[in-house]
């Protein structure tokens, strides 16, 4: 598919389901066409001890994206590669735009596996208006070597030192860059200046990187921060909430 941005999500990354927020706005105000393309979080973190490097939660969660996108690697196969475009915001108000479940108190770990389940992505389909036997594929690991295709495709385009979601711009031959990580969805007057500025510095030759580690808790209900809030100011590691040991 030829597209103006080729964007790569893991579906249970809520900073890649920010920027894709923002990059929807500025699809609509600039009319570009997007690829929704896969990146794995738990294909990166292959070879990474889950235990000294992350949160408890964070190997479920990750592993719960992986088969995620088994089910969204099936459908682009089966109904057009138009279609992750509804199942990738289907899935993200599911996870993201829904304060948390407080019934029964479940574990931040039990809330991030339970998203690879059936019951959970069963009516994610279906509001996708997608067939429901698609979630027979959370499973079906045979689709892991496509994922992986595409994972290796997003790193070989902004280097192995980054996360989710990478953005390519007018590709094969244009700027991708990691990000831009953000806590706050503008609004529509400022969606299309941010991406200016964004494209903008990317596109100066020989740039490389700017960052901080420091970031708010993003404006997702699932985080508990209302859009116009101001969520805690926490200090990330690569790609994650805990220090190396």
């Amino acid at each position: 598919m030829n597209a103006d941005i080729n964007f790569y999500f893991d579906p249970v990354c809520p900073f890649a389901w920010m920027t894709s927020k923002w990059v929807r706005q500025v699809q609509a105000q600039r009319g570009y066409s997007v690829d929704w393309r896969f990146i794995s979080l738990r294909q990166i973190n292959a070879a990474v001890d889950y235990d000294a490097h992350f949160p408890p939660e964070y190997e479920a969660g990750h592993t719960a994206g992986l088969r995620l996108l088994r089910v969204a690697a099936r459908a682009r196969a089966e109904h057009g590669r138009e279609s992750i475009a509804r199942l990738y915001e289907a899935f993200g108000t599911h996870i993201f735009e829904a304060a948390p479940d407080a019934t029964g108190e479940p574990s931040e770990g039990e809330v991030r596996e339970r998203r690879g389940t059936r019951e959970f992505v069963e009516p994610i389909l279906a509001q996708a208006g997608l067939p429901v036997a698609l979630a027979e594929t959370l499973d079906d690991d045979s689709w892991d070597n496509e994922i992986r295709q595409e994972t290796d495709e997003a790193l070989a385009l902004a280097g192995k030192d980054v996360g989710t979601p990478i953005v390519h711009f007018e590709p094969p031959a244009g700027v991708a860059f990691f990000g831009p990580v953000i806590s706050r969805l503008p609004d529509e007057e400022s969606a299309a200046e941010l991406w200016d500025h964004v494209v903008g510095l990317a596109r100066f030759p020989g740039f490389a990187e700017l960052k901080r580690s420091l970031r708010e808790r993003p404006q997702l209900p699932a985080f508990g921060v209302a859009s116009g809030a101001v969520g805690q100011q926490e200090d990330w590691h690569g790609g994650s909430r805990r220090q190396k040991k």
